[in-house]
Protein backbone atom coordinates (compact mmCIF):
# COMPACT_ATOMS: atom_id res chain seq x y z
CA UNK A 1 0.00 0.00 0.00
CA UNK A 2 0.84 3.77 -0.72
CA UNK A 3 3.29 4.96 2.46
CA UNK A 4 1.58 7.07 4.75
CA UNK A 5 4.69 9.59 3.73
CA UNK A 6 3.16 13.29 3.74
CA UNK A 7 1.72 15.11 0.47
CA UNK A 8 2.38 16.02 -2.41
CA UNK A 9 4.46 14.35 -4.00
CA UNK A 10 6.69 15.88 -6.94
CA UNK A 11 7.71 14.25 -10.20
CA UNK A 12 8.74 14.96 -13.65
CA UNK A 13 10.34 14.06 -17.04
CA UNK A 14 14.10 13.86 -17.48
CA UNK A 15 15.18 16.96 -18.88
CA UNK A 16 12.71 18.77 -16.52
CA UNK A 17 10.58 20.64 -18.81
CA UNK A 18 6.84 18.21 -17.10
CA UNK A 19 7.06 18.70 -13.46
CA UNK A 20 3.53 17.59 -11.89
CA UNK A 21 2.99 16.87 -8.25
CA UNK A 22 0.47 13.82 -6.70
CA UNK A 23 -1.63 16.34 -4.06
CA UNK A 24 -2.42 13.12 -2.41
CA UNK A 25 -2.32 9.48 -1.79
CA UNK A 26 -3.47 7.33 -4.94
CA UNK A 27 -6.06 5.39 -5.37
CA UNK A 28 -3.78 1.72 -5.88
CA UNK A 29 -0.46 1.11 -7.33
CA UNK A 30 0.11 -1.81 -10.21
CA UNK A 31 2.65 -3.71 -10.59
CA UNK A 32 1.52 -4.92 -14.58
CA UNK A 33 3.71 -7.47 -16.09
CA UNK A 34 1.69 -8.12 -19.51
CA UNK A 35 3.59 -8.01 -22.72
CA UNK A 36 1.92 -4.48 -23.55
CA UNK A 37 3.69 -3.22 -20.78
CA UNK A 38 6.79 -4.52 -20.84
CA UNK A 39 6.49 -3.65 -25.14
CA UNK A 40 5.78 0.18 -23.88
CA UNK A 41 8.34 0.62 -21.38
CA UNK A 42 10.72 -1.94 -22.78
CA UNK A 43 11.25 -3.09 -19.38
CA UNK A 44 9.69 -6.25 -17.69
CA UNK A 45 6.81 -4.17 -15.76
CA UNK A 46 5.05 -1.44 -15.54
CA UNK A 47 4.56 0.41 -12.23
CA UNK A 48 1.40 2.45 -12.59
CA UNK A 49 -0.06 4.85 -9.31
CA UNK A 50 -4.07 5.50 -10.12
CA UNK A 51 -4.93 8.48 -9.11
CA UNK A 52 -7.71 11.14 -10.21
CA UNK A 53 -6.82 13.45 -12.84
CA UNK A 54 -8.14 16.09 -10.23
CA UNK A 55 -5.68 15.22 -7.66
CA UNK A 56 -2.78 15.54 -10.39
CA UNK A 57 -1.43 18.77 -10.63
CA UNK A 58 0.94 19.98 -13.43
CA UNK A 59 3.32 22.49 -12.18
CA UNK A 60 5.01 23.23 -15.76
CA UNK A 61 5.55 22.19 -18.80
CA UNK A 62 2.38 20.95 -21.39
CA UNK A 63 2.84 17.23 -21.87
CA UNK A 64 2.38 15.70 -25.40
CA UNK A 65 -0.18 13.39 -25.41
CA UNK A 66 0.38 10.48 -28.13
CA UNK A 67 -2.56 8.15 -28.81
CA UNK A 68 -1.30 4.28 -28.31
CA UNK A 69 -3.05 1.30 -28.71
CA UNK A 70 -3.79 -1.02 -25.91
CA UNK A 71 -4.84 -4.96 -25.60
CA UNK A 72 -8.38 -4.17 -24.90
CA UNK A 73 -8.46 -2.36 -27.91
CA UNK A 74 -9.82 0.83 -26.52
CA UNK A 75 -6.41 2.51 -26.69
CA UNK A 76 -4.48 5.25 -24.28
CA UNK A 77 -3.66 8.50 -24.03
CA UNK A 78 0.10 8.96 -22.82
CA UNK A 79 1.12 12.29 -21.96
CA UNK A 80 4.99 12.42 -22.86
CA UNK A 81 7.18 15.08 -22.36
CA UNK A 82 7.70 17.00 -25.93
CA UNK A 83 11.22 17.16 -25.22
CA UNK A 84 12.86 14.30 -23.98
CA UNK A 85 10.07 12.13 -24.63
CA UNK A 86 9.79 10.48 -21.02
CA UNK A 87 6.18 9.43 -20.21
CA UNK A 88 4.61 10.60 -16.87
CA UNK A 89 1.18 9.45 -16.80
CA UNK A 90 -1.33 7.56 -19.29
CA UNK A 91 -5.56 7.55 -19.23
CA UNK A 92 -6.98 4.81 -20.72
CA UNK A 93 -10.04 5.07 -22.45
CA UNK A 94 -11.96 2.70 -20.25
CA UNK A 95 -11.45 4.87 -17.72
CA UNK A 96 -11.44 8.22 -19.54
CA UNK A 97 -9.95 11.75 -18.76
CA UNK A 98 -10.72 11.68 -14.73
CA UNK A 99 -7.96 9.00 -13.70
CA UNK A 100 -4.66 9.04 -14.49
CA UNK A 101 -1.85 5.84 -14.23
CA UNK A 102 1.28 7.81 -13.37
CA UNK A 103 4.73 6.73 -14.18
CA UNK A 104 6.29 5.59 -10.56
CA UNK A 105 8.91 6.10 -12.00
CA UNK A 106 8.85 9.30 -12.56
CA UNK A 107 8.45 10.39 -9.19
CA UNK A 108 11.15 12.42 -7.28
CA UNK A 109 10.82 10.32 -4.23
CA UNK A 110 8.97 6.63 -5.96
CA UNK A 111 10.31 4.32 -3.32
CA UNK A 112 7.16 5.81 -1.56
CA UNK A 113 4.67 4.05 -3.77
CA UNK A 114 5.61 0.39 -4.01
CA UNK A 115 2.75 -2.03 -5.73
CA UNK A 116 -0.09 -2.67 -4.08
CA UNK A 117 -0.89 -5.91 -6.69
CA UNK A 118 1.01 -7.46 -9.23
CA UNK A 119 -1.18 -8.35 -12.47
CA UNK A 120 -0.92 -9.84 -15.67
CA UNK A 121 1.58 -12.27 -14.02
CA UNK A 122 0.71 -14.85 -16.16
CA UNK A 123 3.25 -13.11 -18.97
CA UNK A 124 6.00 -11.79 -16.43
CA UNK A 125 9.47 -12.38 -17.24
CA UNK A 126 10.16 -15.77 -15.60
CA UNK A 127 13.25 -14.31 -13.81
CA UNK A 128 10.99 -11.84 -12.10
CA UNK A 129 10.48 -13.01 -8.12
CA UNK A 130 7.41 -11.63 -6.87
CA UNK A 131 7.41 -10.48 -3.28
CA UNK A 132 5.55 -12.17 0.08
CA UNK A 133 2.87 -10.49 1.17
CA UNK A 134 1.92 -8.66 -2.19
CA UNK A 135 -1.19 -9.68 -3.96
CA UNK A 136 0.06 -10.69 -7.16
CA UNK A 137 -2.85 -12.28 -10.24
CA UNK A 138 -2.46 -14.14 -13.79
CA UNK A 139 -4.65 -11.67 -15.03
CA UNK A 140 -6.67 -8.24 -13.89
CA UNK A 141 -8.52 -8.51 -10.19
CA UNK A 142 -11.67 -7.70 -8.89
CA UNK A 143 -10.79 -4.14 -7.41
CA UNK A 144 -13.78 -4.71 -4.72
CA UNK A 145 -11.49 -7.37 -3.17
CA UNK A 146 -8.06 -5.81 -2.69
CA UNK A 147 -8.81 -2.01 -3.27
CA UNK A 148 -9.25 -0.27 0.48
CA UNK A 149 -12.63 0.76 1.30
CA UNK A 150 -11.19 4.51 1.04
CA UNK A 151 -10.30 4.43 -2.77
CA UNK A 152 -13.20 2.49 -3.60
CA UNK A 153 -15.23 5.22 -1.94
CA UNK A 154 -12.80 8.21 -3.89
CA UNK A 155 -13.64 6.23 -7.24
CA UNK A 156 -17.30 5.93 -6.95
CA UNK A 157 -17.30 9.54 -6.52
CA UNK A 158 -15.38 10.53 -9.03
CA UNK A 159 -17.52 8.18 -11.35
CA UNK A 160 -20.85 9.39 -10.04
CA UNK A 161 -19.62 12.90 -10.57
CA UNK A 162 -18.34 11.65 -14.14
CA UNK A 163 -22.31 10.29 -14.65
CA UNK A 164 -23.70 13.55 -13.43
CA UNK A 165 -21.89 15.85 -16.29
CA UNK A 166 -22.82 13.20 -18.87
Amino acid sequence: MASDYPYPLCGGCDCGTLRYRLETKPLFVHCCHCRWCQRETGASFALNALIEAQRVTLISGEPEIVDTPSASGKGQKIARCPKCRIAVWSNYSGAGPVLRFVRVGTLDEPDHLPPDIHIYTSTKQPWIILPPGVPAVPEYYDRKKYWPAESLARREALLAKQSSRA
